[in-house]
């Protein structure tokens, strides 16, 4: 190789000019910037507190809004509390009427069963008497059979008389549940109005008038003996001993007080008070 040939050079290529002035300008520029910002902040540190702030204070406007805000919220509580009442109120007033209803058909059940019991027991009484009707019909047509009630012989005299004729003289009046006299009776009401005309005062019910006197046998009666249907203490009606077979009782309002046969109802027994 000549030494005359060009050789390359290792040096790095010269920045130009322009761009230097620029860097330079812009550093001077922030060291400025430092020198002033650093000379000022002596001066503003050592500036003394002269006045405070105050904070604001609650104007009278304001202080009547919160007032109404807080009577506001007191007044739904105590709107909510009423509620509440109302509410407890209404559910108890709920479970008492659905208390009453449960009771009222209990009693309605009660008084349903009670009614078919005695209207079952009404039914049977009369099948019996229809019943014994028909064979006294059968008894009397083929001429057989006897009463199975002795009839005496005597004639009632005294207080029986007396007895035995106001029972007579009131055949043909009314029947009415619970009356004694003198147009009306029941069943115990006529029994104590007869009595009463010899000066005798019977209880006012049949199953005490069953056992009023002393206990007779229904082959050994005699006239104004009371005849009761039913246990003795528990008899559901009751009649008086006329003579001659028969009786006067006040029956039902179908019939009312009526003169009849002891073979058309055969007593269960009789009691004696005279």
């Amino acid at each position: 190789m000549s030494h005359t040939a060009h050789i390359p050079s290792h040096r790095k290529p010269r920045r130009s000019a322009s761009k230097l002035a620029l860097r330079a300008g812009v550093a001077g520029g922030v060291l400025s910037t430092i020198a002033v910002a650093g000379s000022a902040a002596p001066a503003i540190a050592a500036e003394p507190v002269t006045e405070t702030i105050e904070m604001p204070t609650l104007t009278t406007g304001l202080a009547s809004t919160a007032a109404a805000a807080s009577e506001a919220t007191q007044q739904v509580a105590a709107d909510l509390q009423l509620k509440a009442q109302q509410n407890a109120a209404a559910s108890s007033a709920a479970k008492l009427a659905k208390k009453a209803k449960a009771d009222a058909d209990a009693k309605a059940e009660a008084e349903k069963k009670a009614k078919a019991e005695a209207e079952a027991k009404a039914k049977e009484e009369a099948a019996a008497r229809a019943s014994r009707s028909s064979a006294r019909t059968t008894l009397a047509s083929t001429g057989g059979g006897s009463s199975s009630v002795t009839t005496p012989s005597s004639t009632a005299t005294g207080s029986a008389a007396t007895i035995v004729n106001f029972a007579l003289a009131q055949v043909g009046k009314a029947y009415v549940s619970g009356a004694t006299g003198s147009s009306a009776y029941d069943c115990s009401g006529l029994v104590q109005a007869a009595y009463r005309q010899v000066g005798i005062d019977l209880p006012r019910v049949s199953q005490d008038q069953s056992t009023a006197g002393r206990q007779v046998s229904l082959s050994n009666l005699q006239a104004g003996d009371i005849l009761y249907w039913g246990g003795a203490g528990s008899a559901y009606h009751v009649a008086i001993y006329v003579g001659g077979g028969k009786f006067v009782g006040a029956q039902n309002s179908s019939t009312g007080v009526v003169e009849r046969s002891m073979d058309w109802d055969r007593p269960t027994g009789a009691v004696r008070v005279l």
